[in-house]
């Protein structure tokens, strides 16, 4: 899964230096990769991003979905990693997208 986060940054990061000659709302829709496909959306004045599918959503089985067992907040950590909005507050300000915040289910942080 830290493959996934970093693969998620790097997708970012090429949409945003593709995105410099677009409008802002470019960035909306599904991405997919190799291993993964995620949903940017907006959300008021700003982006977020949900996991729709990665490889390495399931247990070992392929059938139980993995947890979100490192996150801080013990309400959350039984809930499956497909569907989290891993991306948000991400802002399209001259041209680019900045700020925004990260989350990560390997560590639980943002």
């Amino acid at each position: 899964m830290k493959k996934n986060a970093f693969a998620v940054i790097l997708l970012l990061v090429s949409i945003t230096s593709f995105a410099q000659k677009l409008p802002a709302d470019k960035i909306v829709g599904v991405w997919q990769c190799e291993d993964y496909k995620i949903e940017v959306f907006k959300s008021g004045n700003t982006y977020s991003a949900k996991l729709l599918w990665s490889k390495d959503m399931f247990e070992t089985d392929g059938k139980t979905p993995k947890r979100d067992s490192k996150n801080p907040d013990s309400k959350m950590k039984n809930r499956p990693v497909q569907g989290i909005t891993h991306i948000t507050g991400l802002v399209y300000e001259d041209g680019v997208y900045v700020d925004g915040k990260l989350y990560s289910i390997q560590d639980g942080n943002t």
